[in-house]
């Protein structure tokens, strides 16, 4: 009798065994399958990529929207050091229409940049991926090697199009890369990504509340540079930097001033001729780091659009000019080269470009015109979402290169000041190296920091001081404000 009640007591064990070991199996061929996505996505090395330091990087496409075939692509960096404790930082370019790859990746602040007139590749020894894990993606679609098998969808690019994009990159891409997906996550950017930045950083806060729906992702704050905040507040900045720096006359200034009401969504005849007048000031110079030598290569890249191609209702001039810092002197040239590098064949190959099924080489571009001529603006300023992001507790900088004409300091002075947020820290200055490295105010919720001579993209101009901005940011350790 005792021996038959103990029998289904055994039964009961073999099956919770077997129940057990069934789903350790299960996870670990789930595990298995991750690990291997992933690793498919890996960079051995980079066509004339410098043999040392050993770098961890991979790249590839995450499918955003499979009904329209959208697909943005990326370029990751593992932290030089640290890696599973570090944070994730994602950086986006603006434009809108520029590739996070060709600017932010390959020339200020990845651990790779192109250098020899596209050649060769050089470790950049001021890399952001110091402070943290370093995630770039190229969007919207159209932009660099991101692409849609719709073509519709350009029909339909705005703010919130970017926004919900890129948050179904982040989700899907954290499933990828599970090893990630509890890391501090900040999201960084400079020109027009001062829309994209706060708008994903909104969305990304939202659906965390609603984890019954949504993953988790463990959003901390956001740090955006030179960045565009509010119309208003922008080009009513951008025409008085541009005659306190002696770049118009007193006329011209004038002129724009009594033309132009910068409030309005759409810019009466008189306005546009009097801000195409400023524009054609900077031809001579560029507007993206006034005190910089211009790019005199005749076949060079000219932009995503001119600084003066206006439409009738409103001018949409959110491009970039070229420009780098190179050992040994300054070469305003560097798109050219980039465009040299990411356009040969062996590279896209060892970027995974070919896993798109296609043959040849694909055509790259650091801005993609069409995208920029197409975009639909359709949010005059994100000021509301600093508010809102504020009150959430995110921690939030901006910085700003003074030597930039096109989204100055002047502006984003303004933006600031018309959020009246209560004052922690007056205006004051930080160093680097015993030298004034910028000034930097600090307001309950958010903190400015200039940066003394950058221009528009501050860790190109700045890579020292860039460095230290950041991981005083990441790090919570206060820049010095004393020799």
């Amino acid at each position: 009798m005792a021996a038959e009640s103990l029998l289904p007591n055994k039964i009961l064990l073999f099956i919770f065994y077997f129940v057990v070991a069934l789903n350790t199996s299960i996870n670990a061929a789930a595990n298995l399958k991750l690990s291997e996505e992933y690793e498919n996505d890996r960079i051995m090395k980079l066509p004339h990529q410098p043999s040392t330091p050993t770098i961890s990087q991979f790249s590839g496409y995450i499918t955003v929207n499979e009904a329209h075939g959208r697909a943005l692509f990326y370029w990751f960096f593992q932290a030089q050091s640290q890696p599973n404790k570090k944070p994730l930082l994602l950086w986006l370019n603006g434009g809108p229409g520029c590739s996070s790859i060709g600017y932010g990746a390959a020339v200020e602040l990845g651990p790779l940049r192109v250098a020899k007139k596209g050649a060769a590749l050089e470790f950049n020894p001021h890399s952001w991926n110091k402070e943290a894990n370093l995630l770039f993606v190229e969007s919207p679609i159209g932009v660099g090697f991101s692409y849609t098998n719709t073509s519709s969808d350009f029909d339909d690019i705005d703010d919130r199009f970017v926004a919900e994009d890129t948050y179904n990159f982040l989700v899907r891409w954290l499933k990828r890369f599970p090893q990630f997906k509890d890391h501090e996550f900040f999201i960084s950017g400079e020109s027009y990504a001062g829309h994209y930045v706060p708008q994903v950083a909104e969305l990304v806060h939202e659906r965390n509340k609603k984890r019954e729906k949504y993953p988790y992702i463990n959003l901390k704050g956001f740090i955006v540079g030179n960045p565009e905040t509010n119309d208003y507040f922008d080009y009513k900045g951008l025409l008085e930097y541009a005659w306190s720096h002696s770049v118009v006359s007193d006329q011209d200034y004038k002129k724009a001033r009594r033309a132009c009401n910068f409030k309005l969504e759409n810019w009466s005849t008189a306005c546009v001729d009097a801000m195409t007048t400023v524009f054609d000031r900077y031809k001579e110079i560029d507007i993206y780091n006034i005190y910089a030598p211009s790019c005199l290569l005749k076949n060079t890249s000219a932009g995503i659009a001119s600084e003066n191609d206006f439409s009738n209702t409103k001018a949409q001039s959110h491009g970039f000019r070229r420009m780098k810092l190179v050992p040994g002197g300054y070469d305003p040239c560097y798109s050219t080269y980039a465009e040299g590098y990411f356009n040969r064949m062996d590279v896209q190959k060892a970027l995974h470009i070919n896993s798109r099924g296609l043959s040849g080489t694909v055509r790259w571009t650091v801005c993609n015109d069409s995208v920029f001529r197409s975009y639909n603006y359709t949010v005059f300023s994100v000021l509301p979402i600093y508010r809102k992001l504020i009150k959430e507790g995110l921690k939030i900088w901006m910085y700003s290169g003074d030597a930039d004409g096109r989204v100055p300091v002047i502006g984003s002075r303004y933006c600031i000041e018309a959020l009246e947020l209560p004052l922690k820290t007056p205006w004051t200055s930080w160093y680097y190296k015993n030298q004034v490295g910028g000034r930097l105010v600090e307001y309950e919720g958010l903190t400015l920091v200039t940066v003394r001579g950058a221009g528009h993209l501050v860790p190109l101009n700045k890579p020292n001081e860039a460095l230290a901005l950041i991981h005083s940011y990441l790090s919570g350790e206060p820049l010095p404000t004393h020799r």
